[in-house]
């Protein structure tokens, strides 16, 4: 049996380093890249945040192989290349 994709939007802020927002919107990959687009066009005046629009065939899935956005390393990782690069961290 085929697991159908399902589809999901993901909100990051970098700035606080976590994830601002989750939307699932199952099978519908219309309604999602809409969303998708309308969240893009928000927030284009706000480098911290990050869209992201995933395919799945679950959330649990999701959780585990974009782990960063739940589990805290995004801000981690962007602090360690500031650290490393501090030309590559966006200034407010």
């Amino acid at each position: 049996m085929v697991d159908r994709i399902k589809h999901f939007l993901l909100v990051f802020d970098h700035h606080e380093g976590h994830l601002v927002e989750l939307k699932e919107f199952g099978e519908d990959g219309d309604r999602a890249l809409a969303a998708y687009a309308a969240k893009e066009r928000e927030l284009r005046e706000v480098p911290a945040m990050e869209i992201v629009l995933i395919g799945s065939d679950s959330l649990d899935t999701v959780k585990l192989t974009h782990a960063n956005y739940f589990d805290g390393s995004v801000a981690v990782s962007r602090y360690l290349r500031g650290i490393l690069e501090p030309s590559l961290v966006p200034r407010d």
